[in-house]
């Protein structure tokens, strides 16, 4: 791959990348259409990668479908798929990791402690092995954007990064490789995490400043379905993630949440231009 890589930047070609961990939808095919708009040429990775999942987590049961993720992915366009082994990613004795020292250790850090130093390695190793150009990510995983904008920054990777919207079932769920995990009727609750960002949204828009307001509305409406357990929900600078207690007129305000359905955990998010 290190050498596929080279020789194309030696051909002056522009090579994007979209990193996955496979079983793929809609969200990761727009990814790829994002990232053909900037490249000669597009790389997906495919990689479950292990030190993300902290030992409690569904690592083992996370789905998994090569056959059709390679149908997928050169369906949408890809010229690559890189799907290396965790022995080859993490060979014996690895010892080294990237820490975020703030920005990964709130939200979903704070439940997922080890989380996001996973997360920052891989995607570092991935840009080392693929050596793109642009980078293509969603604004699904909000934080994971924020987390590797910052680190691409800070440890001059010179790529440029590209967060794209997120995709959304028709009924409107974001959409999660971990989707399938949900019963019938832990998908129909699950619909509750859209329409409370819409009522946060809304009440925003008839002039709330108020974020524990707006987040009480939120948990009001999410806590009427029986199988919800909300890890979090808030109000954060869009780039700092600092907590907004008051919104504040100009600002982008991220409204992100994380909540569990059974045995699912899902997280979602809207970005909200103050007025």
């Amino acid at each position: 791959m290190q050498e596929f890589a080279s020789a194309a930047r030696l051909q002056q070609k522009r090579i994007g990348v979209v990193p996955t961990m496979g079983y793929l939808h809609k969200g990761h095919l727009s990814l790829v259409r994002a990232a053909k708009e900037r490249s000669d040429l597009v790389i997906m990775t495919l990689f479950v990668n292990p030190t993300q999942f902290a030992p409690t987590e569904d690592l083992s049961r996370y789905p998994r479908d090569l056959t059709r993720d390679s149908e997928l992915a050169a369906s949408a366009g890809v010229d690559v798929l890189f799907t290396p082994a965790a022995e080859e990613m993490y060979p014996s004795g690895y010892d080294t990791y990237i820490i975020s020292e703030r920005l990964g250790t709130v939200l979903e850090g704070e439940f997922r402690p080890t989380h996001f130093r996973g997360v920052l390695t891989v995607v570092a190793k991935l840009f080392n092995i693929t050596q793109p150009h642009v980078a293509v990510f969603g604004q699904k995983d909000a934080q994971q954007a924020v987390v590797i904008t910052r680190m691409a920054r800070d440890l001059n990777f010179g790529i440029e990064i590209i967060i794209a919207p997120t995709v959304r079932e028709s009924d409107g769920l974001a959409m999660s490789s971990r989707n399938v995990y949900l019963s019938p009727t832990e998908h129909t609750q699950a619909l509750a995490l859209s329409r409370s960002l819409k009522i946060a949204e809304d009440i925003i828009t008839r002039g709330e400043r108020d974020a524990q307001k707006i987040i009480s509305s939120m948990t009001a409406h999410i806590t009427r379905e029986p199988d919800a357990k909300i890890d979090y929900i808030a109000i954060t600078d869009h780039e700092k993630l600092e907590p907004l207690a008051k919104l504040q007129s100009g600002a982008t305000a991220l409204i992100s949440l994380a909540v569990r359905f059974g045995k699912t955990r899902l997280i979602d998010n809207t970005l909200v231009k103050v007025g």
